[in-house]
């Protein structure tokens, strides 16, 4: 069975079949289809001298009928037509006779003839359910041919009182229910719709199109509560895959994915076969970051469907989660060679490579796709796609700390659109900050809010970059002009924590944290605040606190890479408790394999175990992904020194010191500096003295 999915779009309407055929007035033989029975005799109450050949004609058209059917040849629809008429001016009051004939004219796409023959089979008995079954079709297939307007409107009234006319006279059509209730959502009446399932699963309360229609409609309303006890209550009736299919897209849509997980794999468990259970059940294990168990069902998807690109695009990106990055191209190429010119496919080619550094290869895929787009004159019409991928590009060369070409690239994206030109500015002003050119970013936000001076995000934004330069005062005093004194003054006070931290205003950075967390309402917001306290709490060198607010956050997600990370340096830089921070650090890594501070800790961590192999190895990495980095450079460069490499530990120590006085000023670390520059001294006046003393060689 396949997975139905209910749109809302003229597409989905129009997917209803031409060439199903309508009901006759008088009941089948069971077991026959429509076109293998024997036709009905249409001249049963004409005069005996003209029975035999209104039969016969009839008959002759219900032949050529199913030979047009067999072939799409037009010549057996015209034959059918003639056989048709002639039956009917032999019987011309025969409503099966009329009813054919407009069924044929609807198959061979005669739709006004149809409409007028429909229509005169209903004038003739109106309680015959096919006719309207048929002029129901016409207006539903013809909504695809319409634009909005009145035209649609119109068809769509015609289309739903055809299918009141066939519920009138048999109530129990399910399916002529569930498109009249596709036509009330459409038209934004969903109290009709509902009205209209819900008298479908009165007398049959497992059909699964009901289900399926009701079920979202009452998401679609906010009422998920009320959807996941429909199809609970349903699904405990009835073993159907598709109902636990259904509960699980429900527990998703609320974020349930657990209790989603479950009701995917009993109807995978019901239907091993059918992909769409498959893909539900492992698109809920990827969300739920089940990577291994994720793997297997994909893999079984494209064992599945071999030709859905789809599949080999998870893997691939599961692939890289799991930093098996040979596995995770050779998938993305695979999805590539299927579906060339995707631009998920391209997007997610361009991620793999910028997770291996291989940044020129992301860039190359990235802008071959913007090309691809702006050569064919698709700008207009691919506004968002093109916006995704500028956005990506730019952070790409942000990552080569090639700011030149990431500031073109986010001028491209300025372009698209008024949206995109805001997102461009605050990306523009954060490669300006990233590049150290702190005046310009905050010129061009004072730019900004010159536009708009009641923007709450740019006016943050400016008070951080007044924090940056040093500016604590004026930073404070814009930020706290931003204070409700309401539930809102979380995120403000969070603000005004970094502010004051980065100002070292420890004791003000402390209130401000504990009213963040004390106004915080989600666990995002507390864990923030906590990690907010830790920071400033390892600042000032109180350990016991600063871990204490670091347990917290972790006790609320052991995923928190940028927690792990920072707990885990704290330790290794104390070095105290050196396998739990290199246990921390590598599950950051897991997350996050190529993040320049976290692959400097976990070098730093092996350097305080002196491991220098590996800190060498991990730290070399950590200099490729972040070469200006004053505290990387200095931390190689005291491995090297360990190692006995003293003219390669100078170097780095001294690009490290020059890198220092290119550092914001909210960055400057005068200790750090002055220790660094200590150890060059050192160093040099070692040399010193291992220099032999010269010879006096003269002569005596």
């Amino acid at each position: 069975m396949t997975k139905t999915r209910f749109s809302l779009t003229l597409a989905a309407i129009a997917l209803l079949p031409l060439s199903a055929r309508a009901q006759d007035a008088k009941p089948r033989t069971e077991g026959k289809p429509a076109s293998s029975q024997t036709p009905a005799n249409p001249s049963a109450h004409v005069d005996s001298s003209h029975k035999s050949d209104a039969y016969f004609n009839f008959a002759m058209g219900h032949a050529e009928e199913e030979e047009f059917e067999l072939t799409g040849r037009s010549e057996n629809a015209n034959e059918a037509v003639d056989y048709y008429k002639k039956a009917l001016e032999l019987d011309p009051e025969s409503s099966v006779i009329i009813e054919r004939l407009a069924e044929t004219y609807a198959k061979s796409q005669h739709i006004q003839d149809a409409v007028h023959e429909a229509e005169a089979a209903i004038k003739a008995n109106p309680d015959n359910p096919g006719p309207h079954r048929l002029l129901a079709r016409i207006y539903v297939r013809n909504l695809g041919d319409l634009s909005a307007g009145s035209g649609q409107r119109d068809m769509i009234d015609k289309a739903v009182d055809q299918f009141r006319e066939i519920l009138r006279i048999d109530p129990r059509d399910s399916q002529s229910a569930l498109w009249l209730a596709r036509l009330y959502r459409f038209e934004n009446e969903h109290d009709k719709a509902e009205q209209t399932l819900r008298e479908v699963l009165r007398w049959d309360p497992t059909n699964e199109g009901g289900l399926e229609q009701l079920s979202q409609l009452l998401m679609d309303e906010g009422r998920a509560s009320d959807a996941i006890e429909l199809l609970n209550k349903a699904a405990a009736e009835s073993t159907s895959s598709t109902l636990y299919d259904l509960l699980g897209d429900a527990y998703a849509q609320t974020h349930e994915y657990a209790k989603s997980e479950e009701a995917y794999k009993k109807a995978v468990e019901g239907d091993p076969d059918e992909a769409s259970h498959r893909k539900g059940l492992a698109q809920a294990l990827l969300t739920e970051e089940k990577f291994p168990q994720a793997l297997e069902e994909y893999k079984r998807l494209a064992e599945l469907e071999p030709e859905n690109p789809d599949n080999y695009l998870r893997l691939s990106q599961i692939y890289r989660h799991l930093n098996q990055f040979d596995l995770a191209e050779s998938n993305i190429v695979h999805a590539k060679q299927l579906a060339p010119g995707n631009l998920e496919v391209t997007y997610n080619e361009a991620l793999l490579y910028d997770a291996q550094g291989r940044f020129d290869d992301a860039a190359h895929v990235l802008a071959d796709a913007i090309a691809g787009i702006t050569g064919q004159g698709d700008s207009a019409s691919s506004p968002n796609a093109l916006a995704i991928l500028y956005e990506e590009l730019g952070r790409i060369y942000r990552e080569k700390e090639d700011y030149a070409s990431a500031e073109r690239s986010y001028e491209e994206l300025g372009k698209l659109g008024p949206e995109e030109s805001k997102r461009a500015q605050m990306l523009l002003i954060d490669t300006y900050r990233e590049s150290h050119e702190i005046d310009r970013a905050i010129s061009e936000t004072q730019k900004a809010l010159k536009d708009n001076d009641k923007d709450r995000g740019m006016t943050v934004t400016y008070a951080i970059l007044l924090g940056e330069k040093g500016q604590t005062d004026e930073a404070e005093k814009v930020l706290r002009g931003l204070l409700k004194h309401n539930a809102e003054d979380q995120e403000v006070y969070l603000d005004l924590a970094q502010v004051e931290e980065r100002g070292r205003r420890y004791a003000d950075a402390e209130q401000s944290a504990m009213k963040a967390e004390e106004l915080a309402s989600g666990a995002p917001e507390k864990e923030a605040a906590w990690f907010m306290l830790g920071a400033i709490y390892e600042r000032q060198k109180k350990y016991e606190q600063s871990e204490a607010e670091f347990k917290k956050a972790l006790e609320a997600d052991p995923k928190n890479a940028a927690v792990l990370n920072y707990y885990g340096y704290e330790l290794a830089d104390r070095g105290v408790r050196l396998e739990e921070a290199t246990s921390m650090i590598h599950h950051a890594l897991e997350q996050e394999p190529s993040n320049g501070a976290y692959l400097d800790s976990m070098g730093w961590v092996y350097y305080k175990q002196n491991k220098l192999a590996e800190a060498e190895e991990y730290l070399k990495k950590a200099v490729d992904r972040s070469a200006h980095d004053p505290t990387i450079l200095g931390h190689l460069g005291d491995v090297y020194a360990k190692m006995g490499r003293t003219e390669r530990a100078a170097a780095l120590w001294e690009k490290a010191l020059a890198e220092w006085q290119h550092a914001l000023p909210a960055d400057y670390e005068a200790d750090k500096v002055s220790e660094l520059d200590q150890r060059l001294k050192n160093l040099k006046h070692s040399k010193v003295a291992e220099k032999p003393a010269p010879t006096d060689t003269k002569p005596q």
